[in-house]
């Protein structure tokens, strides 16, 4: 009886790797038709996700990665509670249960139902043995762990029902930028990635931005401008002018450069088509305060050395994470691998 090995799945995911570079016509159709089922789905940001994806099952890092995994042969069946904010979000959570030798029970999020079964249909086709180890379910049960994703109010609900067997369950993370004032045009330019690619929805976009006391808000503003086409997207101009109309109205101080509000604000959250800010007087009180808040931080984006047990990512790079990037720093390979 032929058995699931690492070097199996190694090749299989390497060959999605390929297949994304060059898909086919059937799933090329996938890719157009995702803005039909959930308009943030743009063709290009599914086009996005897929070459973050891409770069992600590089030959070398999957190598690399399956250095830590152990393919059980007595798979465990996860029950996977996927979020539908980014195209494919869920992706990594299916390709751990399916690197640890286990079944990935999958109920898909309604925001992103077209896309995930198109590419894991191709990946069976590159590793037949993985049909079985893919099940879909629209209520989940009869599984030994869990792997949820959710908002702080469901993390509730997850928790009461998933609390009795091995479980991840994420709640809303943010990421923050931190400058020190010394950053290029280029920099800001690529800043602009981690805050607008997905249009800011990602648990890896920037909400926040850490300034320096001194900071002069149009060293921000000014190379952003290639970003300005995102107003024509009319879900993120619908917010847009939502929270501009509610700032105008409340004579509420904001800087505004016709596609981005920009708010001084201590939280970490911001709405959709704002930036909060925050300034900070030197990097050590900077660092002390956000090592409080770190439960609540995704990943950093900075060029400054910041010591904090959380991701720390150069500019234009949040949304280009590597396989061993867990979310939440937790290790979902070493939870897997326990079980």
């Amino acid at each position: 009886m032929p058995i699931l090995t690492a070097e199996k799945l190694i090749i299989a995911f390497h060959k999605l790797s390929g297949f994304l570079n060059h898909p086919s016509d059937e799933f090329r159709n996938t890719i157009d038709s995702a803005p039909n089922h959930n308009a943030w789905f743009t063709v290009d940001e599914v086009k996005r996700s897929l070459s973050s994806l891409q770069e992600m099952l590089n030959l070398t890092a999957l190598e690399k990665w399956f250095e830590q995994i152990t393919v059980s042969q007595n798979p465990k069946s996860v029950g996977l509670i996927l979020a539908g904010n980014i195209p494919l979000v869920g992706f990594h959570d299916i390709l751990s249960v399916l690197a640890t030798g286990n079944i990935a029970v999958i109920k898909l999020s309604s925001s992103d139902s077209q896309l995930l079964p198109a590419l894991l249909k191709q990946l069976i086709v590159f590793e037949p043995l993985l049909s079985d180890r893919i099940v879909y379910a629209e209520r989940l049960k009869d599984f030994d762990a869990i792997i949820a994703t959710g908002s702080n109010n469901t993390s509730r609900y997850f928790d009461y029902y998933f609390g009795k067997v091995p479980n991840i369950i994420r709640k809303n993370r943010n990421s923050i930028a931190i400058l020190n004032g010394q950053e290029s045009i280029e920099d800001i330019k690529l800043l602009g990635h981690d805050i607008f690619d997905y249009f800011g929805l990602g648990c890896r976009n920037v909400s926040k931005m850490y300034i320096p006391e001194d900071y002069q808000i149009k060293n921000f503003f000014e190379p952003l401008e290639q970003y300005q086409d995102i107003i024509n997207h009319f879900k993120f101009n619908n917010n847009y002018d939502y929270n501009k109309s509610i700032y105008l109205v409340n004579t509420v101080q904001h800087f505004d450069n016709g596609f981005l509000l920009l708010k001084e604000d201590e939280g970490l959250s911001s709405p959709l088509a704002v930036l909060y800010f925050e300034k900070y007087k030197t990097l050590d009180q900077l660092t002390e305060k956000l090592i409080t808040m770190q439960d609540n931080i995704q990943c950093v984006v900075t060029n400054t050395t910041v010591k904090l047990d959380v991701d720390t990512v150069t500019f234009g790079q949040s949304q280009h994470p590597q396989l061993w990037d867990y979310a939440d720093n937790v290790n979902t390979i070493e939870f897997l691998n326990k079980l």
